[in-house]
């Protein structure tokens, strides 16, 4: 590849990029075969791009119409060539595109390798599509030369993969007449990429089902033979198609590295006809809490590509991959009208209801391989109990959860009302954000006694998307938020409930509520303590506890409710302090204030006074000690 006589710009990598290149030109890991994929899928892209722009544009297209991905090998240079005659790229396009970093899930990634070991590092390659930049596993160097469609300058980028490339002016001359020439000088231990039939086996194993056909010269001046037809898979009848080609299409399609967890392939007819193909993935995508939450589902329109903006899914249906093809959106549909179509709408309508009752039958049919899917995405689908209210029955019949009772199992909410005590008319849950704490709770004290059981809810948005939410028929409710009323739902057989408390105990609360003062909303005896001294709950009509920390942590609470101190009647230490009299208020008056900071160290907070609480311990330890 020549260049015109201007100087060459040298720049480095962005920091994310430049580990990321450390990581490929020293990489360890073994299916070194998957560079070849990432850099065949991002030409088919680019001509999926093209055919796009050509429906509005078809000048772009010149006389050179037809879509195609060239490879050719060069076994005496030990180069490989990947060329595509898509859109192609400008030089400022070039730049970002191959000097940053922009996908949200490509920085996940580099997070997750930021504190690997390199060989663990190496490992989580495949995991994780890494695009252009996997070239660098088998080169020593990569040219990529660039013409935009409809441009009449092109633009070269080289790059040895060690932190700087350079990228300039290309000579029109040694340009393609448009798309991009990827050239890779192949390290000594990959000179198999320069064989015919390595290359041939490895794109028919992995890309032989890009929606773009694909050709291979054996050496620079051989006549090009097809080796893969460009036709689309999805356009198939399922009973033609292998679990093999379908594994093939979602990993070289989504960008991922596992095998699919379900795959779901459908054509919907009837007042509206678009075909589906979506996958739900084995292992979780590291884009999976993305700050904006975008879809990966892309959008057809009789096999041309439009978009993948289309949010074809709802948010919480985001691990999804995949596409849907139409046969009535219109072709010259523009991306920023395409929302407000409702033939889109009923598509999207159509696609998401399907999904969730695939998932819905699965859990049926093959309860181990759902409650896979469901430990991988369970947190995201329960967003949709927070926002999709038309399908919240849908996703409440979906839900898994570990509970008091479940032994580290997963239940779901028919399994948890079929169990329900008598005269319980309530669904009881606790929140936080780990699942041995919330098990050890003093709050589950009583509801374990009575064997109630407990939903343990472990995902910040459970906090939210329980409010004001019942199933068949009985509401959610906090085990820490207001009263229990556990004394209408009876004992096991044979236990006798707990004498009342005395009037010595009755006073010592009423003394602990006068010394705590503004600190607490109210102190009371409880009947959801049978062990612990004391807990905290919210108020009746205040918000659960973890809920109002959440909203507090994001700055969107101006300012918290007061707790109450619940305080168990029947404990040892509250008869003793009880029975202390007068005589001894400064021992009761320390004690009050170590029994609130006690219940908030349990809740998982700090004293409300970390020092004033250090004296009286000190204080408290010495009387102890005589």
């Amino acid at each position: 590849m020549t260049t015109t006589e201007a100087v060459p710009a040298t720049r480095s990598f962005e920091a994310d990029v430049a580990k990321l290149l450390h990581l490929m030109v020293h990489s360890v890991y073994s299916d070194k075969d998957v560079f070849l994929r990432e850099l065949i899928s991002n030409a088919a892209d680019a001509c999926e791009k093209l055919r796009y722009e050509g429906l509005s544009n078809p000048n772009l297209l010149g006389e050179d119409g037809q879509p195609r991905i060239t490879l050719t090998l060069d076994p005496e240079a030990r180069q490989l060539i990947v060329e595509d005659n898509g859109i192609g790229m400008s030089e400022a396009e070039m730049s970002e595109a191959l000097g940053t970093i922009a996908r949200s899930g490509t920085k996940a990634f580099m997070e997750k390798i930021a504190g690997a070991k390199d060989a663990e590092g190496s490992q989580l390659i495949g995991q994780f599509g890494v695009g252009f930049y996997s070239a660098f596993m088998v080169a020593d160097r990569v040219d990529a030369v660039s013409r935009r469609a409809g441009a009449d300058i092109a633009a070269i980028w080289s790059s040895d993969g060690l932190g700087t490339y350079t990228i300039q002016t290309a000579d029109i001359a040694e340009a393609p007449p448009r798309g991009t020439r990827v050239l890779l000088h192949l390290k000594e231990d990959a000179a198999s990429y320069t064989q015919g039939f390595t290359i041939e086996r490895t794109i028919k194993a992995q890309s032989g089902h890009v929606p773009v056909p694909i050709f291979l010269r054996d050496k620079p001046d051989a006549e090009p033979k097809q080796i893969a037809d460009g036709a689309a898979l999805w356009t198939k009848p399922k009973a033609e198609i292998t679990s093999e080609e379908y594994t093939d299409f979602y990993r070289s399609a989504a960008g991922q590295f596992d095998d699919p967890a379900l795959t779901l392939h459908y054509r919907a007819e009837g007042l509206h006809e678009y075909t589906v193909l979506a996958f739900v993935p084995e292992t979780k995508p590291f884009d999976l809490f993305d700050p904006d939450r975008a879809g990966r589902m892309k959008l057809y329109v009789r096999r041309v590509f439009i978009t993948d903006e289309a949010q074809i899914l709802p948010r919480y249906l985001r691990f999804v991959r995949g596409l849907v093809d139409s046969s009535d959106l219109p072709l010259n549909v523009s991306r920023e009208m395409i929302q407000e179509s409702p033939v889109l709408a009923a598509i999207q309508k159509g696609v998401a209801n399907r999904i969730l009752s695939e998932l819905d039958k699965l859990s049926s049919s093959d309860s181990e391989r759902y409650l896979k899917i469901w430990g991988n995405f369970g947190a995201v689908l329960k967003e949709g109990l927070y926002e999709d209210l038309a399908r919240r029955e849908t996703l409440l019949a979906l839900a898994r959860f570990r509970t008091t009772a479940s032994g580290g199992d997963w239940r779901s909410l028919k399994d948890y009302v079929a169990g329900l005590k008598e005269n319980q008319t309530a669904i009881y849950y606790a929140t936080g954000p780990d699942l041995d704490r919330l098990a050890s709770s003093p709050q589950l004290e009583g509801f374990r006694a009575r064997g109630i059981e407990v939903l343990l809810l472990t995902d910040q948005v459970d906090s939210f998307w329980v409010t004001g939410v019942d199933y068949d028929g009985k509401p959610f409710k906090s085990v820490t938020q207001g009263l229990a009323d556990l004394s209408l739902i009876p004992l096991p057989e044979g236990e006798q409930p707990a004498p009342a408390a005395s009037d010595a105990v009755d006073g010592f609360i009423a003394f602990v509520k006068a010394t705590l003062g503004d600190a607490v909303s109210d102190v009371r005896a409880s009947e959801r303590l049978t062990e612990s001294a004391v807990c905290l709950v919210a108020p009746e009509h205040g918000m659960d506890r973890q809920l109002e920390k959440l909203l507090a942590g994001a700055g969107r609470l101006d300012a918290a409710a007061k707790p109450v101190l619940e305080i168990n009647p029947r404990h040892a230490l509250i008869a003793k302090l009880s029975d202390a009299g007068e005589d001894n208020a400064a021992l009761r008056e320390d004690a009050a204030h170590l029994l609130f900071d006690e219940a908030r160290i349990a809740d998982g907070e700090l004293p409300l006074d970390p020092r004033a609480f250090s004296a009286r311990l000190t204080r408290l330890l010495e009387r102890g000690l005589g």
